[in-house]
């Protein structure tokens, strides 16, 4: 059983509009998080492969509840205690009202399972969220939560994995060649 999944954080306007992945081949199937930012960057990718966007809960973003729409320096002010267990522990971390990062680390992990059963052999293409695409990469590097803020997933980055029955091998993360010198951070 193998599956190469090519995961994409969901692209800044420019990036959508400059269609920059309608070059790909050999792509069966295209996914996105439920999430408007990410269906958008989804359809782009989809539509020269004339495939439609197949849309999976599993590859929603965290939840942060009661923080969604604030800035990070105002609950840093406001929440000091709970911001610094995101930054330091987030596999402990639960913002009021959200969802914890082991609900979401499980639930992506169904979803990749999901994929490997349908997409045996396939070259898929996966649009989605930071915290998403980190676990993504966390768990085919073996590694777990604890380690979130060491993986990187900047707006259109590429992180290209492959599963094969007894590993997973990362061939590149958070790359954004793509974008051209001028647009890259």
């Amino acid at each position: 059983m193998s599956l190469r999944l090519f995961v994409l954080r969901h692209g800044e306007t420019a990036f959508t509009r400059e269609r920059r992945f309608a070059g790909w081949r050999d792509v069966a199937a295209v996914y996105a998080s439920p999430l408007e930012r990410a269906r958008t960057s989804a359809e782009v990718i989809a539509k020269p492969h004339r495939l439609p966007v197949q849309v999976s809960p599993a590859f929603r973003e965290l939840s942060f509840g009661a923080w969604e729409g604030r800035t990070r320096s105002d609950v840093a002010v406001a929440e000091p205690a709970l911001y610094d267990t995101w930054r330091t522990a987030p596999e402990t971390f639960t913002a009021p009202g959200g969802e914890s990062l082991a609900a979401v680390a499980a639930r992506v992990a169904g979803g990749i399972e999901a994929l490997r059963a349908e997409h045996d052999g396939d070259c898929v293409v996966l649009v989605t969220h930071a915290v998403v695409i980190r676990l993504i990469v966390l768990d085919g590097l073996g590694l777990g939560p604890a380690r979130l803020w060491s993986i990187d997933a900047s707006p259109a980055g590429i992180t290209e994995l492959e599963y094969r029955d007894d590993w997973v091998t990362v061939h590149r993360m958070n790359t954004l060649a793509h974008l051209g010198e001028e647009t890259v951070p």
